[in-house]
């Protein structure tokens, strides 16, 4: 009866409704906070050397380094590097002697860590698509990927894959969006799964493999034609896949951003590695948003960033100071749950506001905010302090100025923000 007057309340008219759980917000400190838990209201600049950068995606090291890679305006443009290796607290250095051909990037770059059974040493991938867009350039189509063998040292040059070129060719945008292991007969195998979208909304997926040491990828196929026109109306892409059981179990739950903002985002899961997927569903206004990247901590719960995007009626006309939206943001977002609160339509634990981004009229942190936020890279450290990275406007202007944006990152622990609830 519960699970009937959740989903009820909260999956009604297309998405769009309130949510109820806490709301911590951490872009101003209250006046008694505890010695022990004012960090949590810090950032830290990764790169603000651009009047533009946006963006980042985040890998963690072998040797506890944290690697940002990210592009060098909005969405585009050379692929530029930081690594920190004190957990998040500064980001002295760069890949040194990075590819060329990352200078020649078209896209977000996401970044991935691979893992084999054989025993092989793992490998980081790094991965860019080639969108169209729309700037008198074109595009040669398809995706470009690097491998590294070293931790990130060095790097392999871009290669190319299912370009005009070829015998496949697509026009990726955010690839990859999501990586994820694959299993066969309950085991995980050497197999990776990436998806990604292009103009008309049509999500892909591929198989990344290797045969003898070389990297092949499947063909793209899309893999929600069964549901076309809810993939179509809602405007689905940027798909983050999450495994059950702390990313150990046979379950895999889809969350997939709805670009055109008319709906919440969309929920599916699959119980044959992604063969076949549910009929996607809304998720609870308190997970609605865009570019949902997601993380287990120790204890089982989920750490979820997204660009919040919020609908309801009473909250827009309440706190939006954009008017001629039917929307708002409330800017860089986590959500903390359960898996289960995602396969069952709960709301989760909490939410909490990470860092305040501005509108160019504000000059105080406000509930509404600028939502050029969120593609987020995070990283879970061994003492379960969560390292999440992003872009936006948090408070330095350029010289005309406008607020510059540009690339932060936060250290948060969840049982200090369990403490700040209660």
């Amino acid at each position: 009866m519960m699970f009937k007057f959740i989903k009820d309340k909260y999956l009604f008219r297309n998405g769009a409704g309130d949510y109820t759980v806490p709301f911590i917000r951490l872009d101003v400190m209250p006046e008694n906070t505890p010695d022990d838990l004012k960090y949590l209201y810090d950032f830290q600049v990764i790169d603000n050397e651009l009047d533009y950068i946006g963006h980042p995606d985040a890998v963690l090291l072998k040797d506890g380094s944290i690697l940002d890679v990210y592009p060098s305006a909005h969405g585009k443009g050379a692929i530029k590097s930081r690594i920190s290796r004190d957990g998040g607290i500064s980001y002295p250095d760069s890949i040194e002697n990075q590819p060329e051909s990352w200078k020649t990037s078209r896209e977000t770059p996401t970044v991935y860590r691979l893992e084999f059974s054989d025993g092989t040493q793992d490998k980081l991938l790094l991965t860019s698509g080639n969108p169209d867009w729309r700037d008198g350039q074109g595009t040669v189509g398809g995706f470009n990927f690097s491998l590294s063998e070293d931790e990130g040292k060095t790097w392999s040059e871009f290669e190319l894959v299912f370009s005009k070129n070829d015998r496949l060719t697509v026009i990726p945008i955010v690839a990859m969006a999501s990586l994820t292991r694959l299993k066969e007969n309950g085991r995980f195998v050497d197999k990776w799964m990436g998806f990604f979208h292009d103009a008309s909304f049509v999500n892909y997926k591929t198989i990344l493999s290797f045969v003898d040491g070389k990297p092949v990828w499947s063909d793209p196929e899309p893999y929600f034609s069964k549901y076309r026109s809810i993939e179509k109306k809602a405007n689905m892409c940027e798909v983050e896949v999450i495994r059950s059981d702390k990313g150990q179990g046979d379950e895999l739950c889809l969350i997939a951003r709805s670009n055109n903002k008319t709906y919440n985002s969309l929920i599916s899961f699959s119980v044959d590695e992604g063969k076949t997927w549910s009929k996607p569903k809304f998720v609870p206004s308190a997970l609605n948003g865009e570019r949902h990247k997601a993380d287990y901590t120790s204890d089982g719960r989920l750490f979820i960033t997204f660009r919040s995007i919020e609908r309801s009626k009473i909250r827009v006309e309440k706190n939006s100071e954009e008017h001629m939206k039917n929307w708002y943001s409330e800017g860089w977002i986590a959500w903390v749950g359960t898996y289960d609160d995602l396969k069952y339509g709960n709301e989760g634990q909490y939410r909490i506001k990470l860092a305040h981004t501005y509108l160019n009229h504000q000059n105080a942190p406000s509930i509404c905010a600028n939502a050029d936020t969120g593609y987020c890279g995070n990283v879970v450290l061994p003492d379960d302090t969560v390292v999440t990275s992003t872009y936006g406007s948090f408070g330095e202007k350029n010289a005309d100025g406008s607020y510059k944006t540009y690339v932060v990152s936060k250290r948060i622990r969840l049982s200090d923000i369990d403490k700040l609830i209660k």
